[in-house]
């Protein structure tokens, strides 16, 4: 089954998450592109990590905006931390997902594909403290353009806003993993198996984010100071 998702929920779309919040037979995890075996259980270790990075979610009164928020409970945990503390929530995502969520006075729900958005420039443009985009950006890599998606999430922050993009699959760090020991162990683990995983260098691999990828952000963004 585990296989039989992860297959499924490859190379989706945003159109794909729109048709995935409408299927009812999902679970929420499912609904966001995930096997329930990678985020059930999970979610809560996923969001203490991000309000460790994220200085202004701990304090109160900011303008917290999340670029594809989704449906699971991660998207909960945001709200009720946002509502403890007084923040203005702007969640950006399809309309299908976001009517998934509740309807809360201190949410602003803004329907569409980022940055392809011009509700959030006109309204939020330099007034924003902190910007989460999770699990996405993988997809922004596929299908469009990452530095038009970074430059653009950049000019909604205030003077040291701060923008975390979480969740980034890249090839190098997993394939340098697989080569311990300890990432061999999970591998086996995991599969119930005494294979040994792939994971060649040498291998050019299209359409997957590796150390080239990172690295060239952090120097594009370095350089803008």
């Amino acid at each position: 089954m585990k296989n039989i998702d992860i297959e499924r929920f490859k190379n989706l779309t945003f159109n794909d998450f729109r048709i995935l919040a409408l299927d009812n037979s999902l679970s929420m995890y499912q609904k966001i592109g995930f096997p329930d075996s990678y985020r059930k259980g999970k979610e809560a270790l996923i969001f203490n990590d991000i309000i460790s990075k994220l200085k202004y979610f701990n304090q109160s009164n900011k303008v917290i905006l999340d670029i594809g928020i989704g449906c699971s409970g991660l998207a909960i945990m945001m709200i009720e931390r946002c509502r403890k503390n007084n923040h203005t929530l702007v969640a950006i995502d399809s309309q299908e997902m976001l009517e998934l969520l509740p309807n809360e006075d201190f949410i602003r729900k803004i329907p569409g594909y980022f940055p392809d958005v011009p509700e959030v420039f006109e309204r939020y443009g330099d007034k924003v403290d902190s910007i989460l985009t999770y699990s996405v950006f993988h997809y922004v890599f596929n299908k469009g353009n990452i530095f038009k998606f970074i430059d653009k999430a950049l000019s909604l922050l205030k003077d040291e806003g701060e923008l975390l993009i979480g969740d980034i699959p890249n090839v190098c760090k997993r394939k340098r993993f697989f080569k311990s020991e300890a990432g061999i162990k999970y591998h086996q683990e995991y599969t119930g198996t005494n294979e040994i995983p792939e994971g060649e260098f040498s291998i050019f691999e299209t359409d997957l984010i590796d150390d080239g990828v990172i690295l060239s952000i952090l120097q594009r963004y370095r350089n803008y100071g």
